[in-house]
């Protein structure tokens, strides 16, 4: 019998893969995600397909533990913490949850583009502190105003459609342009440089690549205009911290919205507080610096929630569960590679 074990697994996800697959696999359910601190025991060692979550970590040193490995199906879409090549190279497949949330993080995107232009969440904690500083809220409206999507693919087409129905004017950055964006929701593809300098708001949602690690550097920073906002609900590290970190304190920018950080896996790993020998020079530079990000009051961060919707994690399910049958059936779908 094929054994599944499932890491980063709630309730829900227990109770959903347990009906699923219990009568014709044996299944494993941990609520910790997988990663080097994980106790990898002799009952999983065995896992003929592992399930998880961006949070955990599948290097080299971890996946070589599973011998009977054939996939691993995440509930997520990227991929940027798993070590592909060592997939490549052992044969183990990796299928992801493509469009799960497409719209679930479009929606998010505008969550923070609202917030940070009209000082929500400020003003909602001054308000509690009992503290008065009305005449700093004054905000902006986005109708009209030009919104600049790097990566329009699924999600940021959903960002885009919405863009045009609010009454923005859409620039776009992609490899490959979308005819009916162009045609129907009006979106102009530029060069990056022109995105970033003509528009109003930055919106990423490209995945994490090596040729796109820190596309946002000090250098893009300076092309921005001074009432830019940027929004990231794709990937900390497709921004340079610290160019970041500049830019917003010292007024090259107006704001951001972060639903992502630099180095996160790190920053919300409770483990480094017990144990900071394993992490390295750079690492704790970033967590320090993320913490710095947080105490700015032109900054909204959020923990990496724009997914965390309930349609989202019931759309995560059935897609795992489609990927993960389709597989035994000798139909291989969602593979990232």
């Amino acid at each position: 019998m094929s054994k599944i074990v499932f890491f980063n697994a709630e309730e829900e996800d227990i109770i959903f893969f347990d009906k699923e697959f219990r009568k014709n696999y044996d299944l494993k359910f941990y609520k910790r995600p997988l990663c080097e601190f994980s106790a990898i025991t002799e009952e999983i060692k065995d896992a003929n397909i592992i399930s998880c979550f961006t949070t955990s970590e599948l290097n080299e040193k971890i996946l070589s533990n599973f011998q009977n490995l054939e996939v691993i199906a995440l509930r997520c879409v990227g991929f940027n913490n798993i070590d592909i090549d060592y997939c490549k190279k052992n044969n183990i497949k990796v299928l992801n949850s493509k469009g799960y949330g497409n719209r679930t993080v479009a929606e998010f995107t505008f969550g923070l583009i609202f917030d940070v232009s009209r000082y929500i969440s400020d003003s909602y904690i001054d308000l509690v502190d009992e503290k008065n500083k009305k005449k700093n809220y004054t905000g902006t409206e986005i109708i009209g105003k030009t919104i600049g999507i790097i990566g329009l693919g699924a999600i940021g087409s959903e960002v885009a459609k919405i863009a045009h129905n609010l009454g923005m004017k859409v620039l776009g950055y992609d490899i490959i342009e979308n005819d009916e964006l162009k045609k129907f929701f009006e979106v102009k593809y530029v060069g990056l440089d022109r995105l970033l300098s003509e528009s109003d708001y930055i919106s990423i949602h490209s995945p994490l690549t090596k040729e796109n690690y820190h596309l946002i550097d000090e250098n893009k920073f300076a092309l921005m205009k001074e009432n830019a906002i940027i929004i990231n609900t794709a990937r900390g590290e497709i921004i340079d911290t610290k160019a970041m970190y500049k830019a917003l304190s010292f007024g090259t920018i107006k704001g951001a919205g972060l639903d992502v950080l630099e180095c996160e896996e790190v920053t919300n790993d409770a483990n480094f507080k017990f144990d900071m020998d394993y992490l390295d020079k750079e690492e704790i530079k970033q967590i320090l610096l993320n913490h710095e990000i947080t105490k700015l009051d032109n900054v909204v961060v959020t923990p990496h929630i724009a997914y965390d919707t309930k349609e989202a994690k019931e759309r995560i399910r059935k897609i795992t569960a489609d990927n993960i049958k389709s597989y035994f059936e000798g139909n291989i779908k969602n593979n990232v590679y």
